[in-house]
């Protein structure tokens, strides 16, 4: 019988599945990043793992909403906006690139204003912008991901990846059983430690997006957001490979192109054989201290604590 979690993985796969330009998810962008494609493909195959929604690491320029209660306010075309954390509330995206930007050549002398709408201040807008301004951010913001389990021991072995690639702020929810009696914890792969947010301008009071700072110092926040990237893709690439370590007996062989997964049972019986295979293999190996075993065994580091 087909259970809740490879019901879920079945659906998502399927609008994975889908052409670029049937899948839209509630990104900014839309759909998965292209810089993280292959991973989430790679997570995608293997048992008891399948990603929910991603994002691989960007640069944005991003208006704030208006100061408001409301949560949910429309702009005066009806259409409904970002707010400060980009969830709504009248705020806007100006800009985003999920790659490094390219540095302004010498004879571009407000090339990264002009990318970012932003226009320089006028004798109108000699007077400092007050607290109920709406401030223009730009930000660098690594990987995120979230990975659904099929079990506490995959979310394990998923979060002591994560944990060990350098993403330290990675955690895991749902770790309590559902009423149903199924586990399906949720692993979400982050790390806030490279990240950074700077106001580099505001809107005035005629709506012009308006430059706090000099052209020189986008270029600086430019630069620092590039060498971001290097760090993140290198955490990306140690995650991987964790990942990849920790489950590549359960990967799925020959990579089919609907990123199908183990069957259950056919995984039961791999174990139990696997299991029969070390039982012989210790009958004829020295025994080693307890030490040494608990050394060995895939998964037992410090995050063992949130899945007692």
């Amino acid at each position: 019988m087909t259970n809740r979690f490879e019901l879920r993985k079945q659906n998502i796969l399927a609008q994975l599945g889908a052409p670029d330009g049937e899948y839209h998810d509630l990104s900014p962008k839309g759909s998965v990043d292209e810089p993280i494609r292959e991973l989430i493909n790679e997570i995608n195959r293997l048992t008891g793992l399948v990603t929910t929604s991603s994002c691989s690491g960007r640069i944005s320029v991003f208006l704030e909403g208006r100061k408001t209660n409301s949560a949910d306010v429309n702009d005066e075309s009806g259409d409904p906006r970002a707010g400060p954390g980009g969830k709504g509330g009248g705020g806007a995206w100006l800009y985003i690139s999920h790659a490094s930007i390219e540095t302004p050549q010498a004879n571009e002398p407000a090339a990264l204003s002009a990318r970012f709408g932003l226009a320089e201040s006028t004798s109108h807008d000699s007077k400092a912008p007050g607290v109920d301004s709406r401030y223009i951010h730009l930000k660098f913001e690594p990987m995120i991901l979230h990975i659904l389990t099929a079990s506490i021991t995959n979310a394990q072995l998923a979060l002591t990846a994560a944990l060990s690639a350098g993403l330290r702020e990675s955690g895991a929810v749902g770790l309590g059983a559902a009423k149903n009696g199924e586990t399906s914890p949720m692993v979400a792969v982050r790390s806030t430690g490279y990240s950074f947010d700077s106001i580099i301008g505001y809107q005035n009071e005629h709506g012009e997006n308006v430059l706090l700072v000099d052209e020189r110092y986008l270029e600086t926040l430019v630069a620092l957001a590039n060498d971001r990237f290097r760090i993140n893709a290198e955490r990306i690439a140690r995650f991987r490979k964790a990942l990849m370590d920790a489950f590549r007996p359960c990967a799925v062989v020959g990579g089919s192109k609907n990123l199908d997964w183990e069957d259950a049972e056919v995984r039961k019986q791999r174990k139990r054989e696997e299991g029969l295979a070390r039982q012989k293999a210790l009958q004829v190996e020295q025994p080693r201290s307890d030490s040494s075993v608990q050394a060995d065994q895939l998964g037992e580091c410090s995050v063992d604590d949130l899945f007692q």
